[in-house]
């Protein structure tokens, strides 16, 4: 067997010492780590068994000039300041990303827009400049141009969200209306026929089809169709759009949210009122955000595992970045998680 060389000064070790250890070339040390042909199984192999040995790790900024690669990958947000501040379900998402990346050597650029238009010029500044090998596209809009920029500008991009039709741009998400639909039948069993709906803000596609999917609901339930109110994921929009609710002649006696956070402030807004949750109006959420159990009363809602959606995501982007096939992964699917947030509705 042969013995590994001696570290110059005692410190970590280095290509050298890997080429020296596998009885090769640098050269073809940086073939096999780029996964470069050229170089024989015999030899590729004695490089792998000397890397593992050493435990040596190639340095990312090296390699990146080798690759012309930067093993980065940008996600652009446009979401008002408040919400990202307080909900919770974005820190989760991007930790989820960054398990993902970690291992793979790659890291994430975040950068939070205030509207279209620095948007866009966010997509354009990466591209020329190289920062990235790929983008992450959240939020995805109706009649969104951002699919159709990324690919004009020619970055390797993913959609965070269901599949679009006749889309260029892969995707990759869960069946949000499900959650929804059984929110609306856990209701029904209860024996509610008055639900209402606080939907996100207008313009977005899960806005859209957990709107879409409560409608459905109610319609195969044979139900009344209340008029839903939109809001913008806040608690503050949650909370007055639940006193606007409230303030109808026929008040429902249960409404199901578009997150957690909105819902959350409606229970707020409802006993401001004197009115109680669950006995007087029953609240559904959307998202099973960690705070969701540790109110009073601990509230009914639909999980996602988003840690587990975000490192599915990031896989799945670095796969496409270095000229993989698109494999749309397994993810979990969402669940429907009973709590003391509804109850039947008074007689």
């Amino acid at each position: 067997m042969v013995q590994p060389p001696r570290r110059g000064g005692g410190g970590r070790p280095t290509i050298g010492d890997v080429a020296a250890l596998a009885q090769v070339s640098k050269a073809t040390v940086s073939f096999v780590i780029n996964d470069r042909p050229g170089v024989s199984p015999q030899a590729r192999q004695r490089v792998l068994d000397a890397i593992d040995q050493l435990g040596w790790q190639p340095n990312a900024g090296a390699r990146a000039l080798s690759t012309k690669r930067s093993q980065t990958l940008g996600l652009v947000m446009r979401r008002p300041p408040e919400l990202l501040s307080t909900d919770p379900f974005f820190p989760q998402f991007v930790a989820g990303i960054e398990t993902g990346l970690a291992p793979l050597g790659y890291a994430l650029v975040l950068q939070v827009v205030p509207d279209e238009e620095t948007e866009r010029q966010a997509y354009e500044r990466l591209a020329r400049d190289g920062r990235v090998d790929g983008v992450f596209l959240t939020d995805l809009r109706t009649d969104d141009p951002r699919p159709a920029l990324v690919t004009e500008l020619g970055i390797d991009a993913l959609i965070v969200g269901p599949p679009q039709h006749g889309g260029r741009v892969p995707a990759l998400g869960v069946d949000d209306g499900s959650g929804v639909r059984r929110a609306v039948s856990h209701l029904r069993s209860l024996g509610h026929r008055w639900i209402g709906h606080v939907c996100g803000a207008a313009g977005y596609v899960h806005t859209e089809a957990r709107c879409n999917a409560w409608r459905g609901a109610l319609a195969d339930a044979g139900l009344p169709e209340i008029p839903p109110v939109a809001a913008d994921f806040t608690g503050a929009a949650g909370a007055q759009a639940t006193h606007q609710l409230l303030d109808l002649d026929r008040p429902p006696t249960a409404i199901v949210y578009a997150n957690d956070l909105m819902a959350i402030a409606g229970i707020t807004a409802a006993t401001s009122r004197g009115l109680r949750v669950p006995e007087d109006l029953s609240v559904v959420g959307f998202d099973d955000i960690p705070l969701a159990d540790c109110i009073a009363p601990p509230l009914t809602t639909v999980r996602q595992d988003v840690l587990a959606w975000g490192r599915a995501a990031a896989q799945a982007l670095v796969s496409l970045t270095e000229g993989g096939e698109f494999q749309a992964a397994e993810l979990p699917p969402v669940e429907f998680v009973v709590r003391a947030s509804t109850a039947p509705p008074r007689t």
